[in-house]
């Protein structure tokens, strides 16, 4: 039996047991005294059924309710690797659990006893159940548009909400938020006055950030304002960690922006470098020119003048003669 943890980013092997009898009888003391109640790990555990490839193993997933977000994050993130390292043909069952009791010999009956039976799933049995469901899409990287998380709420800081009722009042024009990722919380970096030419410069080269812009311009005569909502990302030089998060916690600030402050957004934008926002690169995203109608197929007409009468050709005989 083996236990992995993450360590900077990367899977480690955090302890090893050797099994003294049946797989059963060694299951409780070897497997809880690894658990701890403040960090999340994976324990596969050796069976003592074989199939062709050798023997076989159980996959726990530790993941206990104390734990920081992020560390279950990075762990969700990992788990599809491990396996395909692991081989996934010699894994015979997998367990998720938050408790001891969801884990403990007795939990791992209750589980088999629950996938013979079409009884309810329990919250842990549905939280495995979407993390194989969405494993295929969460190795280590995060570029695909899935994420691991369907969303994080961080709560917002004092100075956030103070920047967030300027900006509704249009007292500020511009906020620059960053996540906390120590006390998980949404943090104020600035709202320094900015004009649309200087928004390019305001977008970190080195980490990631959200935005807010009120973007004031004409616009058919007329005097506008819109307000942009830019969320940077430049490329890999953060780590995945970071990248995770920013993701999952987008969503949810602008849900509480637009239904707590009651400030619409225009327009909702992802950047991986401030170059590309340019006076006409904002105004061509809040009114983009209507594409041009395309024009319907008309059927050429044929040549002019006086056509003779049309001849009747009939098929040849055997003798290359009309017939």
């Amino acid at each position: 039996m083996c236990v992995c943890v993450c360590v900077l980013e990367q899977l480690v092997l955090g302890a090893y047991r050797e099994l003294a009898q049946s797989w059963d009888r060694d299951y409780d003391p070897c497997v809880l005294p690894l658990l701890d109640s403040l960090e999340p790990c994976y324990i596969l555990f050796r069976l003592d059924s074989q199939n062709q490839q050798g023997y076989e193993w159980l996959f726990i997933s530790w993941s206990p309710d104390q734990c920081l977000v992020r560390l279950k994050m990075v762990y969700a993130a990992t788990r599809a690797t491990l396996k395909k390292e692991f081989g996934g043909s010699h894994i015979k069952d997998e367990l998720f659990g938050t408790t001891q009791e969801d884990v403990c010999f007795q939990g791992y009956l209750r589980h088999l006893s629950s996938c013979s039976s079409p009884a309810p799933l329990t919250s842990a049995e549905q939280e495995l159940h979407q993390l194989k469901a969405t494993e295929g899409k969460t190795e280590i990287s995060v570029e695909s548009k899935h994420s691991t998380v369907q969303g994080l709420a961080f709560p917002l800081q004092e100075g956030v909400k103070r920047a967030l009722e300027q900006l509704k009042q249009r007292r500020i024009n511009y906020i620059q938020l960053r996540l906390d990722t120590e006390r998980e919380t949404i943090e104020l970096v600035h709202t320094n006055p900015t004009e649309t030419r200087e928004l390019p410069a305001r977008i970190p080269a080195d980490a990631p950030r959200y935005h807010f812009f009120l973007y004031k311009h004409s616009h058919q005569g007329q005097s506008v304002e819109a307000v942009v909502f830019i969320y940077s990302m430049p490329g890999y030089i953060c780590s995945i960690k970071d990248r995770m998060l920013y993701s999952s916690c987008k969503n949810r600030l602008l849900e509480e922006v637009e239904r707590d402050y009651h400030i619409e957004i225009n327009k909702k934008m992802e950047i991986d470098s401030g170059e590309s926002l340019t006076e006409e690169y904002l105004y061509e995203e809040i009114h983009p020119k209507p594409q041009a109608l395309k024009q319907a197929f008309t059927k050429p007409k044929g040549p002019t003048g006086k056509r003779g009468n049309k001849r009747l050709i009939k098929g040849a005989g055997e003798n290359g003669e009309e017939s």
